[in-house]
């Protein structure tokens, strides 16, 4: 059973969203579909959970491995290989998650063509897992390819008002850095590599990491398409333009999805391709990147501060946070490198609160400007609890999520460059002033605003939706060690490639 899981983890949600395209629906509001996708929604991450015990503390290598021939062309062999190591499993269980998350908000949010929608998350759901998941070159990047289509659609379909020049803008952002990975990837695969049993043709990402031996001039150029691609999903500076009108134009599910799993496969595919299997180009290009990830947690901070809109602020605060993850990736130390980890999860938890809570009040108010709030607490307690806690994740207070990874960051980022380390400080300054300055406005101080003394505070539905993230805001931030010590060996083996 151990080794068909990875198989049936990923697939599930593609099979969900296959019945739902074929069940039938008795009504306008397609009762019978929402369950359907919330029991697939729910049956996924429940068979994920083995994932966590079955790759316990200080695990290492890859586990629950399935492979089968794909297709062959002359003499490479592509293989569909899936499996879990130690940098792929937190984000595996984050997605199976925020699917169940996602499934159980938008039905609030989601008025018409419930079928599609439905069908799109679920695909996008098996895309996203089988990205984490593919060990070979291919399979990642057809996986790649599927998750990125169906957020056009919930972007486009769903979205605002400008929602087609924002899907548009988010599709050609990233079909242009995946057109740069997939000439890397073909160039990598039709070159041979010196394996114990000769030279051989290989699409296995493994052995590429583990045998590859490029020259310097290879590495740069392999490095570069690669890094450009994943540094658009991030998204960096200057490659971030697209992420606020995404955000502000989807629709509050499309943002939590977004937010939660999807900036993450950019972080990931740093770790993942970039630092073990180009470890001359890493070393070269590690510092103009360490000063990149500063800019982006800087700058993405004082455009985070300068909004009147909730939606942007938040939008604009994932430029800032995960500037951090960059900035942890390419210090390439080892607590560098398991700050950048946990701070993805922390990230993958508490901006999709926010995007939930803001989604929530938006539906009371068809507002999110800030100025048209203030005083909340007082008409709305249980939002202004669950907005507190979901701002003080965000900002790293000490015991909340954000915390450990920020502070592993900073930490490896003074070992290898002070100076950057010192700067990067900044960052936790200005992430705390805009929101906490957002926070004052909306939930403290008088109800100036006559219509907003009578709006209905969170009900028992929202309320449990945000709970599973809530318990994670303290579970990282009181005992984080559950997490690092599951990454640790393969974040070390990592850092090992890269010094080689």
């Amino acid at each position: 059973m151990s080794e068909s899981l990875a198989l049936l983890v990923t697939f599930l949600p593609l099979i969900g969203a296959l019945l739902v395209l074929i069940t039938p629906s008795k009504d306008d509001s397609g009762t019978a579909l929402w369950r359907l996708a919330q029991a697939i929604a729910t049956i996924t991450f429940l068979i994920s959970i083995p994932f966590w015990f079955g790759y316990g503390p200080d695990a290492a290598g890859v586990k629950f491995r399935s492979t089968f021939p794909w297709f062959r062309f002359q003499s490479l062999v592509v293989n569909f290989d899936l499996g879990i190591d130690g940098l792929s499993l937190l984000l595996v269980l984050l997605t199976t998650l925020i699917g169940v998350v996602v499934m159980f908000s938008a039905r609030s949010h989601i008025k018409s063509r419930h079928r599609e929608f439905l069908v799109w998350m679920l695909v996008m759901e098996c895309g996203m897992l089988g990205v984490f998941m593919a060990l070979d070159f291919f399979a990642f990047y057809v996986f790649w390819e599927v998750m990125l289509v169906p957020l056009y659609f919930v972007v486009g379909i769903w979205g605002g008002p400008r929602r087609r020049y924002a899907a548009m803008k988010f599709f050609l952002y990233t079909v242009a850095g995946s057109v740069l990975m997939l000439l890397a990837i073909i160039y990598l695969v039709s070159n041979p590599i010196p394996t114990p049993d000769g030279l051989v043709l290989s699409s296995s990402i493994l052995d590429h990491i583990k045998y590859g031996q490029l020259s310097e001039a290879s590495q740069h150029w392999l490095f570069l398409a690669f890094a450009i691609a994943f540094l658009i999903k991030v998204p960096t500076v200057p490659f971030h333009t697209w992420l606020p009108d995404a955000h502000v134009e989807a629709p509050t599910s499309g943002s939590v999805i977004l937010a939660g799993v999807l900036l993450k496969m950019g972080t990931y595919g740093l770790v993942r391709f970039c630092l073990p299997m180009f470890p001359l180009a890493t070393a070269f290009y590690a510092l103009p990147l360490m000063i990149l990830g500063v800019i982006g947690l800087i700058y993405g901070a004082f455009l985070a501060w300068a909004q009147g809109d909730m939606k942007k602020l938040v939008a604009y605060s994932s430029i800032s946070h995960l500037g951090y993850v960059v900035l942890g990736i390419f210090s390439v130390s080892q607590e560098g490198l398991e700050g950048s980890v946990i701070q993805m999860i922390s990230h993958g938890v508490a901006t999709p609160a926010l995007f939930l809570l803001v989604g929530m009040i938006y539906e009371r108010r068809h507002t999110r400007a800030i100025s048209e709030y203030g005083g909340l607490a007082r008409s709305m307690p249980r939002f202004a609890f669950f907005l507190m806690l979901a701002t003080f994740a965000s900002i790293g207070l000490p015991g909340l999520s954000g915390f450990i990874g920020e502070f592993l960051i900073l930490i490896g980022t003074f070992l290898v460059n002070p100076v950057i380390g010192a700067i990067a400080v900044l960052g936790v300054i200005f992430g705390a002033v805009y929101m906490l300055s957002m926070v004052r406005r909306v939930i403290f101080g008088p109800l100036t605003h006559s219509e907003n003394k009578k709006l209905e505070d969170l009900n028992l539905r929202e309320c449990l939706v945000l709970t599973p993230l809530v318990v994670l805001f303290f579970w990282i931030g009181l005992f984080p060690s559950s997490f690092t010590s599951r990454t640790t060996h393969t974040l070390a083996e990592i850092k090992q490639a890269v010094e080689k």
